[in-house]
């Protein structure tokens, strides 16, 4: 089976990306029937008004999951493992259960404990936004985004088939490794990451003066590099529970790499290793390609330098919608740190910051990237 000779597909769970996945693949087959089950029972009321979802499940257990093909666990990873037994007893013949969560080993070690080798295997688009919830979601959430495939078998490579199937139908490039390496990697690029965020933010607040000036001039590339602190708290949670084990080892190695800056800060006569970290990091990152979306949720956005006048801002609005270019969001930089235009644009896909950039630059706008 590949994805278009699905008839039936179930979610257990709605949001953004059990949302994205159904439009990504009705589009792809416009026949495909979809029923879902979600907590947030308006999400599921919304998408049976658009026209996606053909039938509402009132429970995650509901016996109409019997005829679906394809399951997928769109809830947060914790919920997840716990539908496992339940879920594995309403599946019919030949039926497939996959999960969408950012960790991997745990949902995987309790499938195969449970004896689900021939008809589960992990998933995880990695693919998201800063905003959440049904109304959220796209068709186009996970297209060039990677598509992690964890297998729990080797006996069952059809299952693997399959969901590259999947995420070709999104759009998605798959891969296919193990649980334990998915999960050490997306420790390093994805878990430790919101962690710093989260805590640089906490650092800033507990820190700030009276006056609350650091809050004030925590604009521009402050507010860029923790933007993914605005992550839902309780989805953070279980990521964290669950995937304890390879970011306390990340966490470790980081905060190690972090005294030794503190070390090389305190010493007036330091070796070079501030300058070394700077070089060596530039390299990396440069080398990095920018095509593909990676673990962390992609940012279509530009700073555009503009004059202190009336009417400069929707100027540049009338530029982009005479060219059918819609804005996810235009704001002022106060603070144009790092060489920052004094408006910073975004936009929902890179193809409409790409368009976005050449007609500003043909009305002669200065563009930093």
């Amino acid at each position: 089976m590949n994805a278009n000779g699905l008839k039936t597909v179930g979610f257990i769970g709605f949001g953004l990306i059990g949302g994205s996945i159904a439009k990504g693949l009705r589009k792809q087959n416009p026949e495909l029937r979809i029923m879902a089950y979600a907590r947030n029972r308006s999400n599921l009321e919304v998408a049976q008004e658009d026209g996606l979802v053909n039938v509402v499940l009132d429970s995650p257990y509901c016996e109409r999951l019997h005829e679906c093909d394809l399951i997928f666990l769109c809830a947060p990873v914790g919920s997840n493992i716990a539908y496992l037994p339940e879920l594995a007893k309403l599946l019919k013949e030949d039926a497939v259960l996959t999960d969408v969560g950012s960790t991997k080993t745990a949902i995987c070690e309790k499938a195969k404990e449970l004896g689900l080798t021939s008809c589960f295997i992990g998933g995880h688009p990695m693919a998201g936004s800063e905003q959440t919830g049904y109304k959220a979601s796209t068709d186009y959430l996970f297209s060039n985004a990677y598509y992690i495939i964890t297998p729990i078998s080797d006996q069952h490579e059809e299952l693997v088939e399959l969901l590259k199937s999947v995420a070709a139908a999104l759009g998605s490039i798959p891969i296919v490794i193990d649980a334990k390496t998915h999960d050490a990697s997306v420790a390093a690029v994805s878990h430790l990451p919101h962690i710093i965020a989260s805590s640089l933010v906490n650092i800033v607040k507990e820190s700030d003066d009276p006056a609350r000036t650091m809050k004030t001039l925590a604009a521009g590339g402050f507010r860029d590099i923790t933007r993914i602190a605005s992550s839902s708290p309780e989805m953070w949670d279980q990521i964290c529970d669950t995937n304890a084990a390879p970011l306390v080892e990340i966490l470790d190695r980081y905060i190690e790499k972090l005294q030794s800056i503190s070390s090389a800060l305190k010493n007036p006569q330091n070796d070079g290793t501030i300058l070394h970290m700077f070089e060596c990091s530039r390299e990396y990152r440069d080398s990095i390609d920018a095509k593909n979306k990676g673990a962390l949720t992609a940012d279509y956005s530009f700073s555009v330098d503009i004059a202190d006048e009336v009417g400069a801002i929707s100027t540049i609005s009338v530029i982009l919608a005479s060219k059918g270019i819609s804005i996810k969001n235009i704001g002022i930089n106060n603070a144009r740190d790092h060489g920052e235009g004094a408006l910073r644009i975004s936009f929902y896909e890179e193809e409409a910051k790409e368009k976005a950039i050449a007609v500003l630059r043909h009305y002669q706008y200065d563009i930093r990237n």
